[in-house]
Protein backbone atom coordinates (compact mmCIF):
# COMPACT_ATOMS: atom_id res chain seq x y z
CA UNK A 1 0.00 0.00 0.00
CA UNK A 2 1.43 3.67 -0.99
CA UNK A 3 1.21 6.46 1.58
CA UNK A 4 0.13 9.53 -0.27
CA UNK A 5 1.83 12.64 -0.37
CA UNK A 6 -0.49 15.49 -0.07
CA UNK A 7 0.05 18.87 -2.13
CA UNK A 8 0.85 20.78 1.26
CA UNK A 9 3.40 18.18 2.32
CA UNK A 10 5.33 19.02 -0.84
CA UNK A 11 5.12 22.44 -0.88
CA UNK A 12 6.14 22.45 2.91
CA UNK A 13 9.19 20.61 1.83
CA UNK A 14 10.19 22.51 -1.37
CA UNK A 15 9.94 25.63 0.96
CA UNK A 16 12.47 24.25 3.72
CA UNK A 17 14.70 23.37 1.18
CA UNK A 18 14.70 26.40 -0.78
CA UNK A 19 15.09 27.82 2.81
CA UNK A 20 18.12 25.92 3.80
CA UNK A 21 19.54 26.76 0.64
CA UNK A 22 19.63 30.23 1.08
CA UNK A 23 20.87 30.09 4.48
CA UNK A 24 23.97 27.64 2.68
CA UNK A 25 24.33 30.28 0.03
CA UNK A 26 24.61 33.23 2.09
CA UNK A 27 27.18 31.71 4.40
CA UNK A 28 30.10 30.55 1.96
CA UNK A 29 31.86 33.09 0.98
CA UNK A 30 32.63 33.32 -3.07
CA UNK A 31 35.47 34.26 -5.13
CA UNK A 32 33.90 37.99 -5.46
CA UNK A 33 33.90 40.89 -3.57
CA UNK A 34 31.19 43.52 -3.07
CA UNK A 35 31.74 47.27 -2.94
CA UNK A 36 28.42 49.27 -1.61
CA UNK A 37 27.89 52.62 -0.89
CA UNK A 38 28.77 54.44 2.77
CA UNK A 39 28.07 57.86 3.92
CA UNK A 40 30.28 60.07 3.31
CA UNK A 41 31.55 61.14 6.99
CA UNK A 42 33.11 64.70 8.35
CA UNK A 43 36.63 64.92 8.43
CA UNK A 44 36.79 67.83 10.84
CA UNK A 45 36.91 65.19 13.79
CA UNK A 46 40.04 62.54 12.62
CA UNK A 47 42.17 65.54 12.03
CA UNK A 48 44.00 67.71 14.77
CA UNK A 49 46.58 70.25 13.91
CA UNK A 50 48.86 71.88 16.78
CA UNK A 51 48.64 75.15 16.93
CA UNK A 52 45.45 75.64 14.84
CA UNK A 53 44.19 78.76 13.93
CA UNK A 54 40.67 79.92 13.80
CA UNK A 55 38.89 80.13 9.88
CA UNK A 56 36.02 81.88 8.03
CA UNK A 57 34.99 78.84 6.88
CA UNK A 58 31.19 78.11 7.49
CA UNK A 59 30.44 75.00 5.42
CA UNK A 60 31.69 71.12 6.07
CA UNK A 61 33.89 69.00 4.79
CA UNK A 62 33.69 64.95 4.19
CA UNK A 63 35.67 61.97 2.92
CA UNK A 64 34.33 59.00 1.21
CA UNK A 65 34.83 55.52 1.55
CA UNK A 66 33.27 52.17 -0.04
CA UNK A 67 32.40 49.43 2.17
CA UNK A 68 34.44 46.63 1.05
CA UNK A 69 34.06 42.70 2.12
CA UNK A 70 33.93 39.47 0.35
CA UNK A 71 30.95 38.31 -1.47
CA UNK A 72 27.99 34.92 -0.39
CA UNK A 73 27.88 33.06 -2.91
CA UNK A 74 24.23 34.11 -2.57
CA UNK A 75 25.21 37.79 -3.30
CA UNK A 76 27.59 36.86 -6.44
CA UNK A 77 24.28 35.17 -7.86
CA UNK A 78 21.83 38.04 -7.32
CA UNK A 79 24.24 41.10 -6.40
CA UNK A 80 21.05 43.39 -7.05
CA UNK A 81 20.03 42.36 -3.64
CA UNK A 82 22.01 45.25 -2.57
CA UNK A 83 21.57 48.57 -4.41
CA UNK A 84 24.24 50.48 -6.39
CA UNK A 85 26.66 47.64 -5.50
CA UNK A 86 29.20 46.13 -7.82
CA UNK A 87 30.81 42.88 -8.11
CA UNK A 88 34.38 42.26 -8.69
CA UNK A 89 36.52 39.25 -9.29
CA UNK A 90 38.81 39.06 -5.60
CA UNK A 91 41.36 38.58 -8.26
CA UNK A 92 40.99 42.45 -9.34
CA UNK A 93 41.00 43.31 -5.65
CA UNK A 94 43.61 40.99 -4.07
CA UNK A 95 47.25 40.93 -6.08
CA UNK A 96 48.16 37.26 -6.66
CA UNK A 97 50.19 35.64 -3.74
CA UNK A 98 48.15 37.94 -1.42
CA UNK A 99 45.24 37.24 0.97
CA UNK A 100 42.28 39.20 2.20
CA UNK A 101 44.55 39.83 5.65
CA UNK A 102 47.27 40.67 3.79
CA UNK A 103 45.56 43.28 1.34
CA UNK A 104 43.86 45.03 4.23
CA UNK A 105 46.99 45.37 5.92
CA UNK A 106 48.48 46.48 3.17
CA UNK A 107 45.44 49.32 2.82
CA UNK A 108 45.82 50.42 5.87
CA UNK A 109 49.36 51.51 5.26
CA UNK A 110 48.34 53.08 2.31
CA UNK A 111 46.22 55.11 4.23
CA UNK A 112 48.82 56.15 6.72
CA UNK A 113 51.35 57.20 3.89
CA UNK A 114 48.48 59.42 2.23
CA UNK A 115 48.05 61.17 5.72
CA UNK A 116 51.50 61.97 6.22
CA UNK A 117 51.39 63.37 2.22
CA UNK A 118 48.59 65.17 2.92
CA UNK A 119 49.75 67.08 5.63
CA UNK A 120 53.17 67.52 4.11
CA UNK A 121 51.16 69.26 0.86
CA UNK A 122 49.25 71.61 2.91
CA UNK A 123 51.86 72.74 5.17
CA UNK A 124 53.80 73.69 1.64
CA UNK A 125 50.90 75.11 0.24
CA UNK A 126 50.72 77.80 3.27
CA UNK A 127 54.61 78.43 3.03
CA UNK A 128 55.53 75.83 5.88
CA UNK A 129 59.14 74.51 5.71
CA UNK A 130 58.16 70.51 5.11
CA UNK A 131 61.75 68.40 5.16
CA UNK A 132 60.84 65.70 2.55
CA UNK A 133 63.70 63.53 2.19
CA UNK A 134 62.81 60.40 -1.17
CA UNK A 135 63.85 57.19 0.21
CA UNK A 136 62.49 54.78 -2.52
CA UNK A 137 60.05 53.93 -4.89
CA UNK A 138 56.61 53.09 -3.57
CA UNK A 139 54.85 49.95 -5.32
CA UNK A 140 51.22 51.94 -5.68
CA UNK A 141 49.79 49.27 -7.95
CA UNK A 142 50.58 45.62 -9.57
CA UNK A 143 49.81 44.85 -13.42
CA UNK A 144 48.24 41.48 -13.57
CA UNK A 145 49.64 39.43 -15.84
CA UNK A 146 53.46 40.01 -14.85
CA UNK A 147 56.15 38.61 -12.99
CA UNK A 148 55.80 41.32 -10.58
CA UNK A 149 52.14 39.81 -9.46
CA UNK A 150 52.46 37.38 -6.37
CA UNK A 151 56.52 39.15 -5.82
CA UNK A 152 55.48 42.37 -4.88
CA UNK A 153 52.62 43.88 -2.71
CA UNK A 154 51.64 47.11 -2.39
CA UNK A 155 53.29 49.47 -0.44
CA UNK A 156 56.47 47.78 -1.04
CA UNK A 157 59.00 50.30 -1.40
CA UNK A 158 61.98 49.72 -4.14
CA UNK A 159 65.20 50.85 -3.33
CA UNK A 160 67.57 49.47 -5.18
CA UNK A 161 67.47 47.82 -8.89
CA UNK A 162 70.30 45.70 -10.06
CA UNK A 163 72.58 46.66 -7.10
CA UNK A 164 72.07 50.30 -7.83
CA UNK A 165 70.08 52.85 -5.21
CA UNK A 166 66.32 54.05 -6.34
CA UNK A 167 65.60 56.50 -4.17
CA UNK A 168 63.41 58.39 -6.69
CA UNK A 169 61.33 57.34 -9.59
CA UNK A 170 63.46 59.13 -12.02
CA UNK A 171 66.65 56.83 -10.44
CA UNK A 172 64.41 53.59 -10.88
CA UNK A 173 63.42 54.85 -15.02
CA UNK A 174 67.21 55.64 -15.34
CA UNK A 175 68.50 52.04 -14.87
CA UNK A 176 65.76 50.93 -16.57
CA UNK A 177 66.28 52.75 -19.52
CA UNK A 178 69.39 50.17 -20.19
CA UNK A 179 67.75 46.68 -19.56
CA UNK A 180 66.11 45.07 -22.69
CA UNK A 181 62.40 43.18 -22.27
CA UNK A 182 62.26 40.21 -20.96
CA UNK A 183 65.60 40.81 -19.06
CA UNK A 184 65.43 40.24 -15.07
CA UNK A 185 65.65 42.51 -12.70
CA UNK A 186 67.10 42.24 -8.94
CA UNK A 187 64.88 44.55 -6.54
CA UNK A 188 65.88 45.28 -3.06
CA UNK A 189 62.53 45.72 -1.66
CA UNK A 190 61.47 46.76 1.62
CA UNK A 191 58.37 46.43 3.44
CA UNK A 192 58.31 47.95 7.03
CA UNK A 193 61.12 47.11 8.50
CA UNK A 194 62.04 44.03 6.70
CA UNK A 195 64.25 44.24 3.16
CA UNK A 196 63.89 41.27 1.13
CA UNK A 197 65.65 40.64 -2.45
CA UNK A 198 63.23 40.09 -5.32
CA UNK A 199 64.03 39.12 -9.02
CA UNK A 200 61.49 39.79 -11.80
CA UNK A 201 61.31 39.35 -14.98
CA UNK A 202 60.81 42.49 -16.79
CA UNK A 203 58.11 42.95 -19.55
CA UNK A 204 57.54 45.20 -22.75
CA UNK A 205 55.92 48.07 -23.25
CA UNK A 206 56.14 50.49 -25.94
CA UNK A 207 59.70 49.01 -26.64
CA UNK A 208 60.52 49.41 -23.26
CA UNK A 209 61.39 47.56 -20.50
CA UNK A 210 58.98 47.35 -17.59
CA UNK A 211 58.63 45.96 -14.12
CA UNK A 212 55.28 45.61 -14.17
CA UNK A 213 54.03 48.52 -10.95
CA UNK A 214 52.71 51.81 -11.19
CA UNK A 215 55.11 53.42 -8.99
CA UNK A 216 54.72 56.91 -6.57
CA UNK A 217 57.48 58.10 -4.83
CA UNK A 218 58.17 57.37 -0.98
CA UNK A 219 59.67 59.81 1.13
CA UNK A 220 60.66 60.95 4.85
CA UNK A 221 58.20 63.52 5.97
CA UNK A 222 59.37 65.78 9.02
CA UNK A 223 56.49 68.48 9.92
CA UNK A 224 57.30 72.04 11.16
CA UNK A 225 53.83 71.56 13.36
CA UNK A 226 52.05 68.51 15.17
CA UNK A 227 49.12 66.75 12.52
CA UNK A 228 47.42 63.83 13.29
CA UNK A 229 44.90 62.24 11.81
CA UNK A 230 43.13 59.26 12.80
CA UNK A 231 40.68 57.14 10.42
CA UNK A 232 40.16 53.95 12.56
CA UNK A 233 40.09 50.66 10.66
CA UNK A 234 39.90 52.48 6.74
CA UNK A 235 42.20 51.92 4.50
CA UNK A 236 43.44 52.89 1.14
CA UNK A 237 45.07 55.99 -0.15
CA UNK A 238 41.68 57.84 -1.29
CA UNK A 239 41.13 60.43 1.01
CA UNK A 240 44.26 62.07 0.90
CA UNK A 241 42.69 65.22 -0.63
CA UNK A 242 40.09 65.32 1.93
CA UNK A 243 42.67 65.33 4.09
CA UNK A 244 44.84 68.18 3.16
CA UNK A 245 41.86 70.43 2.42
CA UNK A 246 40.90 69.74 6.19
CA UNK A 247 45.00 70.40 7.45
CA UNK A 248 44.32 73.96 5.51
CA UNK A 249 40.86 74.54 6.98
CA UNK A 250 42.12 74.11 10.36
CA UNK A 251 45.34 76.69 10.09
CA UNK A 252 42.75 79.39 8.64
CA UNK A 253 41.77 79.27 5.39
CA UNK A 254 38.29 79.07 3.88
CA UNK A 255 38.26 76.29 1.64
CA UNK A 256 34.61 75.25 1.37
CA UNK A 257 33.14 78.58 1.04
CA UNK A 258 29.96 78.11 3.29
CA UNK A 259 29.33 74.57 0.77
CA UNK A 260 28.74 71.13 2.38
CA UNK A 261 32.29 69.71 0.18
CA UNK A 262 33.00 66.10 -0.25
CA UNK A 263 36.22 65.44 -1.48
CA UNK A 264 38.35 61.95 -3.04
CA UNK A 265 41.49 61.64 -4.84
CA UNK A 266 44.97 60.07 -3.91
CA UNK A 267 47.20 63.28 -2.95
CA UNK A 268 50.64 62.95 -4.25
CA UNK A 269 53.92 64.95 -2.83
CA UNK A 270 53.35 67.32 -5.54
CA UNK A 271 50.11 68.27 -5.20
CA UNK A 272 48.74 66.17 -7.68
CA UNK A 273 45.27 64.10 -7.90
CA UNK A 274 45.34 61.07 -8.78
CA UNK A 275 42.38 58.28 -9.46
CA UNK A 276 40.61 56.20 -6.82
CA UNK A 277 38.36 53.46 -7.13
CA UNK A 278 34.62 52.65 -6.39
CA UNK A 279 33.39 56.38 -8.07
CA UNK A 280 30.09 54.89 -8.08
CA UNK A 281 29.22 53.89 -4.76
CA UNK A 282 31.35 57.05 -3.56
CA UNK A 283 28.89 59.32 -5.27
CA UNK A 284 26.12 57.59 -4.09
CA UNK A 285 27.62 58.09 -0.26
CA UNK A 286 28.50 61.69 -0.63
CA UNK A 287 24.57 61.99 -2.20
CA UNK A 288 23.26 60.23 0.96
CA UNK A 289 25.43 62.77 2.97
CA UNK A 290 23.32 65.66 1.41
CA UNK A 291 26.69 66.97 0.13
CA UNK A 292 26.17 70.08 -2.13
CA UNK A 293 29.71 69.61 -4.13
CA UNK A 294 31.53 66.76 -4.85
CA UNK A 295 35.64 66.86 -6.31
CA UNK A 296 37.11 63.54 -8.15
CA UNK A 297 39.63 63.44 -10.12
CA UNK A 298 39.91 64.01 -13.79
CA UNK A 299 42.42 61.03 -13.73
CA UNK A 300 41.35 57.68 -15.36
CA UNK A 301 37.66 59.04 -16.14
CA UNK A 302 36.51 59.30 -12.53
CA UNK A 303 34.98 62.77 -12.65
CA UNK A 304 33.27 61.49 -15.99
CA UNK A 305 32.26 58.98 -14.20
CA UNK A 306 30.81 60.10 -11.15
CA UNK A 307 28.61 62.83 -13.42
CA UNK A 308 26.31 59.39 -14.19
CA UNK A 309 25.16 59.25 -11.00
CA UNK A 310 25.33 62.67 -8.97
CA UNK A 311 21.66 63.54 -9.69
CA UNK A 312 20.46 66.81 -10.26
CA UNK A 313 21.26 68.13 -6.65
CA UNK A 314 25.01 67.71 -6.68
CA UNK A 315 27.79 69.21 -8.95
CA UNK A 316 30.91 67.69 -9.72
CA UNK A 317 34.10 68.72 -9.83
CA UNK A 318 36.55 67.43 -11.81
CA UNK A 319 40.24 68.14 -9.90
CA UNK A 320 44.12 67.70 -10.93
CA UNK A 321 45.73 69.35 -8.18
CA UNK A 322 45.32 70.73 -4.74
CA UNK A 323 46.03 74.31 -6.31
CA UNK A 324 43.04 73.72 -9.08
CA UNK A 325 40.77 71.82 -6.11
CA UNK A 326 41.05 75.73 -4.06
CA UNK A 327 40.48 77.48 -7.57
CA UNK A 328 37.57 75.91 -8.23
CA UNK A 329 36.14 76.24 -4.83
CA UNK A 330 36.67 79.60 -4.72
CA UNK A 331 34.91 80.12 -7.76
CA UNK A 332 31.58 78.62 -6.58
CA UNK A 333 28.65 81.16 -6.47
CA UNK A 334 27.60 82.50 -2.98
CA UNK A 335 25.63 80.73 -1.00
CA UNK A 336 22.58 81.54 -1.10
CA UNK A 337 20.86 83.01 2.01
CA UNK A 338 18.28 81.08 3.78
Amino acid sequence: MRKQITPFRVGAGVLIALVVTFVVLLKIPSGDYLLMPDPAHPVAPLVHVVPSKPSTDTGELFFVDVQERRASELESLFPWIHPHSTLIPAAQLIPPGSNDQANMAAALRQMSMSQHIAAAVALRHLGYKVKIVPNGVLVNQIIGGTDAAGKLQPTDIIVSLNGKPTMTIAQLRAIMANVRPGQWVTLQVKSGKVTRTVKIRTVAKGGRALIGIAPSQSAGIKLPIKVTIDSGNIGGPSAGLAFTLEVLRQLGENVTHGYKVAATGEINLDGTVTAIGGVEQKTYGVRDAGAQVFLVPVDQGNAQEARKYAGPNLKIIPVTSLEQALRALDALPPVPSK
